[in-house]
């Protein structure tokens, strides 16, 4: 597990495994949220298993599939609403952790966050999202 911290309330991180969700809730995350699609894992990855995993666990576990494709403003929202819902702080993976971060990015941006402040997060975080600034820009 390599969460990154976004935020003290959102964190990124790559797939995760099973086995990783004790320690996920030891590091004081109260909700996983899955943005990896079930088609680009094997069975034990896939959202049902880890769904199982993370019960077992103590985690609140949502899906949330996405592609660049389902980076659609009520995706983005709903993103939104799933961190600003949970009991304590969040931990959102994907394949690299990169889809995570835009959609934050992009919330944020619907906010009026300036975009320097975004992608000085996302830069701490490690993920340089550069190329997103003429979207953020826009709001």
């Amino acid at each position: 597990m390599e969460p990154r911290h976004i935020t003290p309330r959102y964190s990124v991180s790559p797939q995760i495994l099973p086995e990783d969700l004790p320690a996920i809730k030891a590091a004081g995350f109260t909700r996983v949220i899955c943005n990896r699609p079930d088609e680009e894992n094997p069975p034990e990855l896939r959202a049902a298993a880890m769904a199982e995993a993370a019960q077992a666990a103590g985690l609140d576990f949502v899906v949330l599939p996405l592609t660049h494709q389902t980076m659609t403003p009520e995706n983005i929202a709903k993103q939104e609403a799933l961190v600003a819902e949970a009991e304590g702080p969040v931990l959102a993976y994907c394949a690299s952790g990169t889809r995570c971060s835009v959609i934050w990015s992009l919330g944020q941006a619907a906010q009026g966050v300036p975009a320097d402040d975004i992608l000085m997060a996302t830069a701490k975080a490690g993920y340089d999202l550069s190329q997103l600034r003429p979207r953020l820009e826009q709001g």
